[in-house]
């Protein structure tokens, strides 16, 4: 046999081999593929079958159990939260009941109101939102004490609020050195109109407005700025003057419009008289414009813009706001250097002066960097809202609250700017935001020449006339003489004229009342004036206490004034 013959056939035996071993692996999986199979099934005529009737809506009321759990357990809300949202219930319900002239269980629910908060553990997180929601409703329940809800006058003294700048500019602070390369980091990452820079001074402020002191002082005023904030900004930018100017008036009044210095600066920019004079705030023996907040503002922008004109920098314009522009200019002409800081190197500011600019900048630091320093999620409080009316004839304020169904003390605070508790004629009043057409129609209905003394009273259910001409200090003879109207016609929800002569007006102490941001302490005791007092020391000694009647109804009935006059008319046809 040759070569040739020989590899042939090792080569034919190879491939049967190959073959072979290949049957092999492709048999035994599909064997072991097909032993899962059902055998073939025999052939059979298919029958199709009705599906079982289904109820309609079967499913409706069925519900996973997780979706059912989540529904029938609601989220249990933090202490803080659950405290606040029940004194709201409690205080609501009290206003209810003050309002309908049961002043004795409004008392309660304004207790119960204000244990709630009082009796919070001192431990609890978001402590501070507690006690912002106790200095708000304190305030509140003092406006009813202090209006009484009776034909007791408002106040006729202003009683002014202290101005922060008073208790800090004098103070020196120590710096953290940790504080620098904290505060290096957030200068480079914020932006600003208003240059900004750290140096000792400021981290000084900084450290302080990060104690527990220097917090709640610079939180309460951050809270209050958000009545005023949208107001202010508008008016910055009208008048192009930087943004972060607006903490200027926190360390000057802490966004209080009745705001007084030791220096006889007055309001939420601390105008002296001569000062607002030139810039239009005018002051009157009824109305001091100072305490305008917008008009203010206007006059505080145009100022400040006038200083950096003036001086070539903002950091200049706010010490000569401080101190005023001759001292700065004597500053700058003595030394010759027209640079804040090289002027405080060289001690030829006030030492309030040195230490203005350095607060400023360091309330701005702060406030546009929030997360750092314990400033987010405050409760600020609403921006002031309000509709402007010109008043004709001089006017009470307690005929607007009687009107508007508010205290009256709510009626002074949309109109800082009023001395005495009547509005001149010409003066534009300001009223609570929709209650326009209710004012006029009050103002309708009582003569130009009794809107300084008349009231109007709104009728509730089962009330008598002798009871409300003991209400109001008034013969009864002399409410239907003004209304023209016979005791048996008197209806619920009847609005009446009330002829009020005011012999004896309410006492009242000329003074500043502190501010309001001692911490929440504990009390036993049993009314909500002791409570007010140990938890705000807010001057409360001339508070009246409650009467036992009220002079409005509730909120929900309107005035009605068209249902009296066809009364009057019916009865003198």
């Amino acid at each position: 046999m040759t070569l040739h013959h020989r590899s042939s056939v090792l080569i034919a035996a190879l491939g049967s081999l190959t073959l072979l071993l290949s049957g092999c692996m492709s048999t035994k999986p599909q064997a072991f593929k097909l032993s899962f199979f059902p055998s073939t099934p025999l052939s059979v005529d298919a029958v199709l079958m009705e599906p079982p009737p289904i109820e309609r809506h079967y499913f409706t009321n069925a519900s996973p159990n997780l979706v059912e759990r989540t529904i029938t357990t609601p989220v249990r809300p933090p202490e803080v939260e659950s405290r606040m949202v029940r004194a709201q219930e409690h205080f609501e319900t009290g206003k209810r009941l003050y309002q309908v002239g049961d002043t004795a269980s409004a008392r309660q629910e304004f207790d119960r109101a204000i244990d709630l908060l009082l009796s919070a553990p001192e431990n609890l997180p978001e402590r501070q939102r507690l006690e912002h929601k106790l200095d708000q409703m304190v305030e509140a329940i003092y406006k009813y004490d202090l209006d009484g809800l009776g034909a007791g006058v408002p106040q006729q003294e202003v009683v002014y609020d202290n101005a922060p700048k008073d208790s800090i500019l004098d103070l020196t602070f120590p710096t953290d050195p940790n504080l620098r390369p904290k505060v290096k980091e957030e200068l480079e990452a914020t932006v600003s109109q208003l240059p900004l820079e750290e140096n000792d001074a400021v981290l000084g402020f900084i450290h302080y407005f990060s104690t527990d002191r220097g917090h709640k002082i610079l939180t309460a005023g951050l809270r209050r700025a958000g009545r005023y904030r949208p107001l202010i900004q508008r008016i910055l930018d009208e008048e192009g003057v930087p943004q972060e100017l607006i903490y200027l008036a926190q360390i000057e009044s802490g966004f209080s419009p009745r705001a007084r210095s030791n220096k006889a600066a007055v309001g939420m920019w601390q105008f002296i008289q001569f000062r607002g004079r030139e810039y239009g705030l005018n002051q009157t023996p009824s109305s001091d414009d100072r305490m305008d907040p917008e008009k203010a503002t206007r006059a505080a922008a145009r100022h400040l813009h006038d200083l950096y004109a003036m001086f070539g920098d903002w950091y200049l314009a706010m010490a000569a706001y401080n101190c005023g522009p001759g001292c700065v200019d004597r500053a700058v002409q003595r030394t010759g250097y027209a640079d804040y800081w090289e002027l405080v190197r060289r001690n030829v500011l006030p030492r309030d002066t040195n230490n203005y600019v350095p607060a400023i900048l360091a309330l701005t630091i702060m406030a546009k960097n929030p997360k750092d320093y314990d400033l987010l999620n405050l409760d600020l409080d609403q921006p002031v809202e309000y509709d402007t009316i010109d008043i004709e004839a001089a006017t009470n304020l307690a005929l607007i609250a009687d009107a508007t169904d508010r205290p009256i003390p709510d009626i002074q605070d949309l109109n800082p700017s009023l001395l005495k508790p009547i509005a001149p004629a010409g003066y534009q009043l300001r009223v609570p935001k929709g209650s326009m057409d209710l004012v006029r129609m009050a103002l309708a209905e009582v003569p130009a020449e009794h809107r300084a003394t008349w009231r109007i009273h709104r009728v509730t259910q089962d009330e008598t006339l002798a009871e409300i001409a003991r209400r109001f200090n008034t013969p009864a003879a002399s409410i239907t003489a003004a209304n023209r109207l016979p005791v048996d016609l008197l209806d619920a929800g009847d609005t009446l004229i009330i002829p009020v002569n005011y012999s004896a007006p309410r006492p009242s102490a000329r003074a500043a009342k502190p501010g309001v941001h001692a911490p929440i302490r504990r009390s036993a005791a049993n009314t909500t004036a002791s409570k007010k007092t140990a938890a705000t020391p807010v001057r409360r000694a001339s508070a009246p206490a409650l009467p036992g009647h009220k002079n409005t109804a509730a909120k929900s009935a309107p005035v009605r004034t068209a249902s009296i006059a066809t009364k009057r008319s019916a009865t003198t046809d």
